[in-house]
């Protein structure tokens, strides 16, 4: 399972749908995340260019793209960001990947 950083941001229309009908939108994600196979480690609301930021677990990429497009499909979301995210362990292993990766810089 791998852990991504999901960011959104609600279209016009849905910022006032929400206004009209306060609801939980946490339930929606959890339930579009476990769909996948997946499940949300952390929910919340935000100020700036995203309106809601999550923390997901997902099987794979697939299933990340696939909440992409599902969720960005219904026409409520303006912007859909991904970032996959790795554990301090997966940083480490690819520190040492690193030291065997054959690179020459543009000189």
């Amino acid at each position: 399972m791998g852990h991504y950083l999901i960011q959104l941001a609600y279209t016009a229309e849905a910022a006032k749908a929400m206004v009209k009908n306060p609801q939980n939108r946490e339930t929606t994600a959890r339930a579009a995340m476990e769909s996948l196979g997946g499940k949300v480690l952390s929910f919340f609301f935000a100020f700036g260019e995203y309106d809601a930021i999550l923390v997901a677990e997902l099987p794979n990429n697939a299933a990340a793209a696939a909440g992409a497009l599902a969720t960005t499909a219904g026409g409520a979301i303006a912007k859909f960001h991904t970032t996959p995210l790795l554990t301090a362990a997966e940083s480490v292993e690819a520190m040492k990947l690193a030291q065997k990766a054959v690179y020459a810089p543009p000189h």
